[in-house]
């Protein structure tokens, strides 16, 4: 329901501000491939067929693109522009974004949020330290918070490939798309350990094995 309303507000904001699907080709052409992705969720959870899926594209330089619980989605076209993917990329960035819907690591992220507080006040009380300001927060990120979110990335990446296969896109494209993102980044990424999303060589090197294993799904679906 937060969400829900959070969504209806962005979206209120982007309309109103003229950035909301500008592009109708745009547009078109994201729909198109988020519909066949949608078809393919109750491979992984039956209700998610039924949830109220929304998917609109902002007009915004940033490279990004997410999906709310339940459904509600959002690509910018900085993502679309700037990397240019084939639309077998552009499914690998929406069913990645849509893997994290269906298995519902908002929710967990809340839920680590609040362990990581009780974690660091048992350290505080153990070392006699207050953990307060800017230190506190960089200790819990770096002990609690970070490594459960590249769990998350990483089971993003697994099931947002399958996913893709699955809709009849080559999930190989995967590989291409991060190495792009990469590139773009320009080696201005944070270390492994200090960052939410696996180093571009330990994605690449995952992506590409779980690609092969799902390459039955996808020439089934082409057939």
């Amino acid at each position: 329901q937060v969400a829900d309303r959070q969504y209806s507000e962005m979206m209120s904001q982007a309309r109103a501000a003229g950035a909301l699907d500008a592009n109708a080709a745009q547009v078109q052409r994201v729909r198109t491939i988020t519909q066949r992705l949608i078809a393919q969720v109750g491979a992984f959870r039956p209700d998610a067929a039924s949830w109220p899926w929304e998917i609109h594209v902002i007009s915004s330089d940033d490279v990004n693109a997410w999906c709310m619980p339940g459904g509600k989605m959002a690509i910018y076209t900085g993502l679309i522009n700037r990397i240019k993917p084939t639309d077998d990329e552009l499914a690998a960035v929406l069913g990645h974004e849509m893997a994290h819907a269906l298995r519902e690591h908002s929710r967990e992220q809340i839920s680590q949020q609040m362990a990581a507080q009780v974690g660091l006040s048992v350290l505080s009380a153990v070392t006699g330290v207050a953990a307060q300001g800017d230190l506190g927060k960089a200790l819990t990120n770096v002990m609690f918070t970070l490594p459960n979110s590249r769990t998350h990335e990483s089971e993003a990446d697994l099931i947002g490939v399958e996913l893709a296969a699955r809709a009849g896109y080559d999930p190989r494209a995967a590989v291409t798309l991060w190495q792009k993102m990469a590139a773009l980044s320009g080696g201005g990424a944070p270390p492994e350990f200090l960052s939410t999303h696996p180093s571009a060589s330990t994605r690449s090197a995952e992506l590409q094995r779980n690609a092969e294993k799902v390459m039955p799904l996808y020439e089934a679906a082409r057939r």
